[in-house]
């Protein structure tokens, strides 16, 4: 359950990076076709403003919440060793 939820949460940020970015991409190309937005500078701003802050939370699932592979092995081989009975002298 963990697992999938940390990969639900990084692919809706993912998805956000990628919307914004997209349009940012027709900002630039196409600014004539956003008739609301006169300021073409500031809108593809507060897009990148959005873009950060879908990053910013993608490098802390990525950081804190996605497993590491040295500390699986490390929590397999620790686990292991306690399973092993005690040798006694």
């Amino acid at each position: 359950m963990r697992d999938m939820l940390v990969a639900a949460l990084k692919s809706y940020y993912v998805g956000n990076i990628n919307k914004h970015l997209s349009n940012v991409e027709i900002y630039m190309r196409q600014p004539v076709g956003v008739g609301e937005h006169s300021d073409i500078i500031e809108t593809i701003d507060k897009e990148l403003e959005k873009v950060s802050m879908f990053d910013d939370k993608l490098m802390m699932v990525m950081k804190y919440l996605e497993p590491r592979k040295e500390e699986d092995s490390k929590t397999k081989e620790d686990a292991k060793a306690e399973e092993k009975p005690k040798e006694s002298k």
